[in-house]
């Protein structure tokens, strides 16, 4: 039999939610069952326990991935398995012999400080990982950072640091021993951008422009990474000053991000070929923070609990103890 009972919550009434939900199940549910789902509410971010005060609906509600960011990583997944000769059926059964690799899925609300010497940089950033992960990102300019994590409180929420290679050991230093792990990112030009410039004629002459001179130049030396022969870098500035002039002046084309593309238009003329391009964020870097997440949760299998529930052993059939896995990483220890 089936009873459906109209339930009603009240975040902003001073009576605790655990005490709501309580009044009105108790002729209905034990109340052992209603402490469940509350603990329950808590691990997932949805109610916060106050020290004397009760259990209240978070002030933070956590971060969930879109349906459209799990849709784009299982066709990825797909389309990486079948160029591996793997059919859909045989991508799922794999995924599910998988006994020993099921770490638990992370809940909550995750906050990752993001460290930059640019709002620009901050900005671009945290666009891009709040894009990729179900995360909160906590946006400090580096100048700020020292006294930032002088507030103990504030440093304790962060499950990671992230920032990019040339800060790395900077900010490694200033959170030393606050028990916060960094993580290097990387950002680089679009292939599409790269494809494009290795179709010009050879000896072109390319110049780079960005809003900040610190992007622009990392904008430059991901373009020089790729090695082109056809083109002839000669120099990156930031889109304000008179620096971008000077340089149009020099170049065939110019390589610039979304945000300076109407300065550099208005400059540049008919004769100079603009290309739009705003960088996109290492795969590998996304992939080494989520990596580094999932083992902060414990990276324990989902399936143990209900083991546990049945009597029955989490640990393989030889005895011996599971070992955690190791992701290799650009990760500066706590």
């Amino acid at each position: 039999m089936t009873i459906a009972m109209n339930l009603k919550i009240n975040g902003h009434s001073p009576i605790p939610i655990r005490r709501q939900l309580t009044e009105q199940l108790k002729h209905a549910i034990e109340t052992g069952s209603v402490a469940r789902v509350v603990e329950d509410l808590k691990q997932s971010g949805y109610v916060e326990a106050r020290r004397g005060k009760g259990v209240f609906v978070a002030s933070a509600p956590p971060v969930r991935p879109s349906p459209h960011l799990r849709e784009s990583f299982l066709e990825d997944t797909a389309i990486r398995a079948a160029a591996l000769g793997m059919t859909a059926d045989d991508l799922s059964v794999g995924v599910l012999s998988l006994a020993g690799v099921r770490p638990a899925a992370v809940q909550g609300t995750v906050e990752v400080l993001l460290v930059e010497c640019s709002p620009p940089e901050l900005d671009f950033f945290a666009r891009q990982l709040e894009a990729h992960l179900p995360i909160r990102v906590d946006k400090v300019l580096l100048g700020d950072l020292a006294t930032t994590v002088r507030r103990q409180k504030q440093a304790g929420r962060w499950r990671a640091a992230v920032t990019s290679f040339c800060h790395l050991r900077q900010v490694g230093r200033l959170l030393s021993g606050k028990g916060v792990p960094v993580v290097a990112l990387l950002a680089e030009a679009h292939l599409e951008t790269l494809h494009r410039l290795a179709q010009l004629p050879s000896g072109t002459r390319v110049g780079v422009a960005s809003a900040a001179a610190e992007t622009a130049h990392n904008l430059e030396h991901s373009i020089a990474n790729a090695g082109l022969p056809n083109i002839a870098l000669v120099g990156a500035c930031p889109a304000e000053g008179a620096a971008l002039g000077r340089l149009v002046r020099r170049v065939d084309v110019i390589v610039c991000s979304t945000s300076a593309a109407e300065r550099v238009r208005g400059l540049a003329g008919p004769a100079v070929q603009v290309m739009i391009d705003d960088r996109a964020l290492d795969q590998r870097a996304i992939e080494m923070l989520a990596a580094l997440l999932v083992r902060q949760n414990g990276d324990r299998p989902a399936a143990a609990a209900p083991a546990r529930q049945r009597g029955l052993s989490s640990r393989p059939s030889n005895g011996r103890k599971r070992r955690r896995g190791a992701t290799r990483a650009t990760v500066r220890g706590k």
